[in-house]
């Protein structure tokens, strides 16, 4: 069954992120490959980056200890035993975790060298630990000979730096090519709308190639069944604005999802 919505579904956002994100970033190298043939290889990457969980307040934990502690050498035989003395309040510590996060690249057959990155962002490198490596990363390809296209599919965290504000959209999708640095092309994505096509810059000999959003996404949800796992009656997990909410709402009622 399809996704009820006609573009991006914002319920995809939540728990169902990573295992989604992983199958989006495959079908997309899956429905590039037919058409870079035969100078192109479009292939999955795996990377880790460094997720922190910020607390209530969004403050940021310290990655290293203030203080450390060591073991003592073993009392002497007749001293007394010193009683345990119980802390007054124990509390969970912020324990940086590696996270699996999954890329394209597209690359020169024969010489292997990497001609277009294809990130499609997480919350992973959106924020904390994990978007400072994403920004390092990004900065070595924004300074080589590679294109850069990057989708965000994400409303949560901070979006990618830019020269100057982008038009107020949920989900955007950027193709930087090498050529026109420092400028990218933007396609901001409504709520409403379906996933664009953008164009996948290659060599500067070849035409682009066209990367249906829409269709890999519409591939991913039938193929891993989320409308079996989401509960469209009640709202996604990441909050809508008050407009967005009355329009899912109305959308969600008219596709007989909700009473």
């Amino acid at each position: 069954m399809p996704s009820p919505f006609p573009g991006m579904d914002p319920y995809l956002e939540g728990s169902t992120w990573m295992n989604f994100h992983g199958q989006l970033c495959a079908e997309i190298a899956r429905q590039l490959g037919p058409k870079l043939r035969p100078r192109y290889l479009a292939r999955l990457t795996e990377r880790f980056f460094t997720e922190i969980a910020l607390d209530d307040r969004g403050a940021r934990p310290l990655s290293s200890p203030d203080v450390g502690v060591v073991e003592s050498a073993p009392a002497s035989v007749g001293v007394a035993a010193v009683g345990v003395v119980e802390a007054p309040v124990r509390v969970p510590t912020m324990v940086p975790e590696s996270v699996l996060h999954f890329s394209v690249e597209i690359r020169d057959r024969l010489e292997r060298r990497l001609v277009t990155a294809i990130e499609v962002l997480s919350p992973t490198n959106k924020r904390g630990e994990g978007r400072e490596e994403y920004l390092e990363k990004r900065r070595r390809i924004l300074h080589s000979s590679a294109h850069l296209v990057e989708i965000d599919l994400l409303r949560r965290g901070h979006r990618i730096p830019m020269g100057r504000e982008l038009p107020l959209a949920p989900y955007y999708a950027y193709v930087g090519r090498q050529e026109i640095r420092p400028d990218t092309d933007v396609w901001p994505i409504g709520l409403d709308r379906s996933l664009p096509q953008v164009p996948i810059p290659l060599l500067p000999d070849d035409a682009d190639v066209m990367l249906d959003l829409q269709q890999a996404l519409g591939t991913v949800y039938d193929l891993s069944d989320y409308d079996l796992e989401i509960d469209y009656t009640r709202p996604p997990e990441v909050s809508l604005m008050p407009e967005q909410s009355a329009w899912v709402d109305q959308h969600l009622r008219a596709a007989g999802l909700r009473a």
